[in-house]
């Protein structure tokens, strides 16, 4: 019996393949909402369903292409409490960074997509690689100044 993956099975294959297997394994398979006969309008909808995930794909990448040209030309100020030597008490984590893109930028950025090795722990300016997209890295602009 011909069936399509649903999704992806160590032994078997990637969600969807369309492959032959035993019937009964099949009715396994469909019985477990693991795979689905393959029947002409089943392989029509994936490739329709394959049209638009690609279709998807390319927005998110333009749209992170876009978004990479914009804060190319921007910077983010982050305020913090500095001793009298100039140290900072603590440090600026991408949290700080995230939160200080949102107010002063009004860009929602997930501080997981922050490429921060270790925490800014200086005053000065930081160049902070950011993950828009698993082909696009962007620059952002931190500097951080004494309060």
């Amino acid at each position: 019996m011909k069936i399509i993956l649903l999704q992806d099975i160590k032994t078997l294959g990637k969600a969807g393949e369309e492959l032959e297997v035993k019937d009964g394994y099949a009715r396994n398979l469909i019985s477990k909402k693991q795979a689905v006969e393959s029947t002409p309008k089943t392989r029509n909808d994936l490739k329709l369903q394959k049209q638009h995930e690609e279709k998807v794909q390319k927005e998110r990448l333009e749209e992170a292409q876009a978004l990479k040209e914009k804060l190319a030309d921007t910077s983010v100020t982050v305020t913090v409490k500095v001793g009298k030597d100039g140290r900072i008490f603590g440090s600026v984590s991408s949290k700080e960074i995230a939160e200080a893109c949102k107010t002063q930028l009004g860009l929602e950025v997930d501080k997981k997509k922050l490429v921060l090795p270790e925490p800014i722990k200086e005053v000065g300016k930081s160049v902070i690689p950011l993950k828009l997209h698993s082909q696009v890295t962007a620059e952002l602009q931190v500097i951080v100044k004494a309060e």
